[in-house]
This record gives structure tokens, C-alpha cells and sequence, in this order.
């Protein structure tokens, strides 16, 4: 089961970068995202040494151990184990047996306790007589939460970059508090930096139910300098690029920070949300709009997980579904630039609604998350196409993001429904068939990229998104996700193609201080 769907990678990097200071620092950071990973157990499941324990066949227990729970995240979340029954849309952050209508009514009969109740950081329960309540994460998570604190501390008096010891120091205080907000200027203000970590309650994807809760994840990762110069010029090229978007005005007046940076990393251990199911390969950090308006974000690229990714599963997908003559243009720098115009792209388009119905993630709720992910997909292919027009992009060609972005396709939508990637490929894959910027040859089941029609697509697929967004049209991405948001049979034949071809869907790790030494 795991050998099927997996495939193994070893997560190193050059420690001889680092100094005496900075190699110590590294089995503190493991520690601390450790205990990230246990909380995350705790909000995706509950008891997980109860749950291993039930489980006889160690390859089921080990598939367990991946997908955090019983339930198969590249499989729709289908239980794996017998008995268990469906994942709760809102994991473990709401009481079982509460209903959205029961939530929002109570937000309706209590508005002064909506910020509470709705608070990325809050456990929602029962009280002894049943109404519900709200528990600030740094109460319930008390545990993993204090002892990931100390080992942020401890390494902090190792870091002799001011910079990466401030924001060390800030991070445990915001962890303790549940206020980020610090944190994560004091993230964004650190330049200089060898050693990274990437800690706490950050995205909202498991909350299938509202997309409000914020689960536990940690990176810890080492920054290649060289690859990082390489990058930053593209940060500054973002106000111009915004103003460039195909959409009216309104939905593109708020200009983005340029104080945002672009960075690659090599990581070196995964804990938590990050670490369950597929695996992260880029980050667009932090999520604060506040922050984003303010400072903008920090995208921090994967380099030797994206490499492992694209070798073992990009390029074999490509060689079973893309038309021969444009396998010459499946290329890594393409495919490392899609993943991080992706990243980028988050930062374009629009963060509150026109028309007063607040934040775009509060007004899509748990329908925003897969928006939020086909605009990125999309508008980073719009930010290649005009930096080639630009001439700032001049490796390569336009042609090989294209083609490396069609297999990209084919390898994300794998991942399923129960993934936000996964239904926004869903989704820009059938808006692309429907308007032709692909072909597929019924006698050999391979597909080609018909390029005018490639842009003409992207075009009007980023108008669709960043409108649907702007009025914060919760019904219109529903309707869209409803019609192009699902698997076609041609799709579904071709995809069983891979399965049984023995290519993977995403890779797991081998990966801490065994691994480095």
C-alpha cells in the first residue's frame, strides 16, 4: 500500500555550510517540530499511539503513520481501516456531532463571540451543559506547544544572527500566546539567515467544514544563498504585475508589499500538516493579510524535495501522457519556476471583498482554500508568460512551462478531492479541455499543448477566479466547482494509466539527525 503510492526520499543537505553554532541548532529544531507533529495528530485524529496500536499489519500501520489517521488523503479520505467511518469535515477543531447550521446560529444568536469562535486559533467544544465553546490553542495544545517553546529558546542562544535569534525568541512568545502577528514581521524582517524554521498553527486546509482552524506543522530548513540571489530580482517585478492582471480595476487596486523575498531551501525535516498526505514543495508565508498589505510574504521554495518530486513522479507522468515531441520541454528550471510563480501568485489579486462582505477566506469559507490555489496555479503562469514577454525570464522557453505545466497537472490532480491542490487541478483541468489549450490523441492517449490557446485560457480563467474572489461569491464557486471540479471518465482512464505503471503519487521521507550525519 504505502510502496504503491509512495516513494521513498532521504532528505539531506550540505551541513559543511553551516557553522559549529548552526549544526547544533538543528537537533533543537527537529525537537521542537516534533512536537508539532504531535499536535497535529491530536487535531486530525486524537490518540495516535491508540490507533497504531488497533493496527496488526505493519505496511497498514505505516500508511496510517502518513496520512496522520485512517483515512486516505490521496484517496478522497476514504477509511483504510475498518470501522473507523468518514473523516469529520472539521477534524477534531469542532465537536463531532455539531452541524454547520448549529454553528453558525450560534455566531448569529452571540455575535460579540464570532471573533472568538472563529479565531484560526480556537478549539471549538461543549461546556458540561452542552453549549459550545471556544479554547484558545495555547490552553488545549498547552503540552506540545510549551516544549516546542523551550527548544525555539534553547536554539535562539545559539543563533548568532540577530535577525534569526529575534525571530526565534518572538516565535515562542507568539506560541504561548496564540498572537503570530509578531512573529511573523520579525520572520519577514530576518535576511540573513543559514538556518530556518517554519513552526506553529499556519494553514487551514484541514478544517474541511469552515477553513478556520489552523493546524500544526513545522520545517526546518537550510537556505541555499547562491539559488536565493538568483531569485530575488522577481519580488519588485510584483506591483507591475498586478496592475497587469486581466481584471477590471476593482478587483486588483490593493498593491502587494515589496518587501517580499524569494528564497530556496533545502529542507531537512517535516512535521505535522506539511508531512501528511502529499507533501509541501513551496511556501507563501505568512497568511495574515494584515502582514501580506503590510511587509507582503516570504516564498520559500523546497529545492531538493521539488527535485525528488519532479524525478520521480513529474517526469515519469510525463513519458506515459505527454505527446513525444514535447517531452524535450518538461525541464526542472521549468518546473521549479511554476512552483514558485505559484507561491508568488498568492500575493496578487485581492484580499477583501468589494463589496463589504469582509476577507475573501471569510466570505468563500471552506470553498476558498481550492480557489485560493487555482488562482495561485493560474496566476503564476500568467507572471511566466509576461516575464518572457519582459524578457526578465530568459532561460528556457515559454513553451517549456507550458508543457511542464500540463504534466503538472496530471500529477497534482492525483492527489484528490480531499485535497485543495487537488480540486483546483480538478478544476483548471477541465476549464482548459474545454477551451482547447490541450489536445488528446485517442490512438496513443497522449496529450499536447496547443499554445495560443494555452494563453487565451489562462487569460480567461484568471478573470473568472480573482472576480469570483473580489465579490466573494461563495454560491459562484460553488456552481464552478460543482461542474468542473471533478474527475471525467478520459481523465480518470488515464490516471489509472500511471497507477499502473507503478508511478507514484507523492514521496515520504526518511529524514532527521540519522539522515544528516
Amino acid at each position: 500500500m504505502v510502496a504503491n503510492k509512495y516513494a521513498t526520499v532521504r532528505l539531506t543537505t550540505d551541513m559543511s555550510v553551516l557553522t559549529d553554532k548552526e549544526r547544533k541548532m538543528i537537533p533543537l529544531l527537529i525537537d521542537a517540530a516534533k512536537q508539532m507533529d504531535d499536535a497535529f495528530w491530536l487535531q486530525a485524529y486524537g490518540d495516535k499511539q491508540a490507533l497504531l496500536a488497533s493496527i496488526k499489519s505493519p505496511d497498514l500501520r505505516r500508511f496510517a503513520e502518513i496520512n496522520y489517521g485512517p483515512w486516505d488523503r490521496l484517496d478522497g479520505n476514504k477509511p483504510f481501516i475498518d470501522g473507523v467511518g468518514a473523516k469529520p469535515l472539521g477534524a477534531t477543531f469542532y465537536p463531532k456531532d455539531m452541524t454547520k447550521e448549529e454553528f453558525e446560529k450560534f455566531l448569529a444568536d452571540h455575535p460579540d463571540d464570532a471573533a472568538t469562535f472563529k479565531s484560526e486559533y480556537t478549539v471549538i467544544q461543549r461546556d458540561q451543559d452542552g453549549k459550545l465553546t471556544a479554547v484558545g490553542y495555547d490552553q488545549f495544545y498547552a503540552k506540545q506547544i510549551r516544549a516546542a517553546a523551550l527548544k525555539l529558546k534553547e536554539a535562539a542562544a545559539l543563533a548568532d544572527d540577530t535577525g534569526l535569534r529575534e525571530y526565534l525568541l518572538a516565535r515562542a512568545v507568539a506560541m504561548l500566546s496564540s498572537e503570530y502577528r509578531a512573529s511573523d514581521m520579525a520572520w519577514l524582517d530576518m535576511k540573513d539567515n543559514t538556518i530556518d524554521v517554519v513552526i506553529g498553527p499556519i494553514e487551514v486546509y484541514e478544517d474541511a467544514l469552515f477553513n478556520y482552524k489552523a493546524a500544526f506543522e513545522a520545517y526546518v530548513l537550510v537556505k541555499d544563498k547562491a539559488w536565493s540571489a538568483r531569485l530575488a530580482k522577481y519580488a519588485k517585478l510584483l506591483p507591475d504585475l498586478q496592475r497587469g492582471l486581466p481584471v477590471d480595476d476593482k478587483y486588483k487596486k490593493e498593491m502587494p508589499g515589496t518587501d517580499s523575498d524569494l528564497n530556496a531551501y533545502d529542507v531537512v525535516y517535516y512535521a505535522g500538516d506539511c508531512n501528511a498526505g502529499s507533501k509541501t514543495i513551496a511556501i507563501n508565508l505568512p497568511n495574515d493579510e494584515t502582514v501580506q498589505l503590510e511587509k507582503g510574504t516570504r516564498r520559500v521554495q523546497l529545492k531538493n524535495a521539488m527535485r525528488a518530486k519532479f524525478d520521480k513522479i513529474l517526469v515519469p507522468i510525463a513519458n506515459e501522457l505527454i505527446a513525444k515531441d514535447q517531452l524535450k520541454n518538461i525541464t526542472f528550471d521549468a518546473f521549479f519556476g511554476n512552483v514558485m510563480f505559484h507561491e508568488v501568485a498568492h500575493g496578487l489579486g485581492i484580499k477583501n471583498t468589494v463589496n463589504g462582505k469582509g476577507t475573501v477566506r471569510d466570505a468563500l469559507k471552506e470553498l476558498g482554500s481550492a480557489l485560493e490555489e487555482g488562482k495561485a496555479d493560474i496566476l503564476g503562469l500568467y507572471m511566466v508568460t509576461r516575464l518572457f514577454e519582459q524578457k526578465e525570464i530568459t532561460e528556457g522557453t515559454l513553451m517549456d512551462n507550458y508543457v511542464t505545466f500540463l504534466a503538472g497537472i496530471f500529477r497534482s490532480v492525483r492527489f484528490g478531492a480531499a485535497s485543495a491542490h487537488g480540486r483546483a487541478n480538478m478544476l483548471r483541468f477541465n476549464f482548459f479541455e474545454k477551451e482547447g489549450a490541450f489536445s488528446r490523441d485517442d490512438t496513443t492517449g497522449r496529450y499536447r499543448v496547443n499554445f495560443d490557446k494555452m494563453q487565451t485560457a489562462m487569460n480567461k480563467l484568471s478573470t473568472k477566479i480573482l472576480t469570483l474572489q473580489g465579490d466573494g461569491d461563495y454560491a459562484g464557486v460553488k456552481t464552478l466547482m460543482d461542474e468542473m471540479g471533478a474527475i471525467g471518465p478520459s481523465l480518470q482512464s488515464d490516471l489509472d494509466r500511471l497507477s499502473k505503471a507503478g508511478i507514484p503519487v507523492d514521496v515520504v521521507f526518511e529524514q532527521g539527525m540519522d539522515v544528516l550525519k
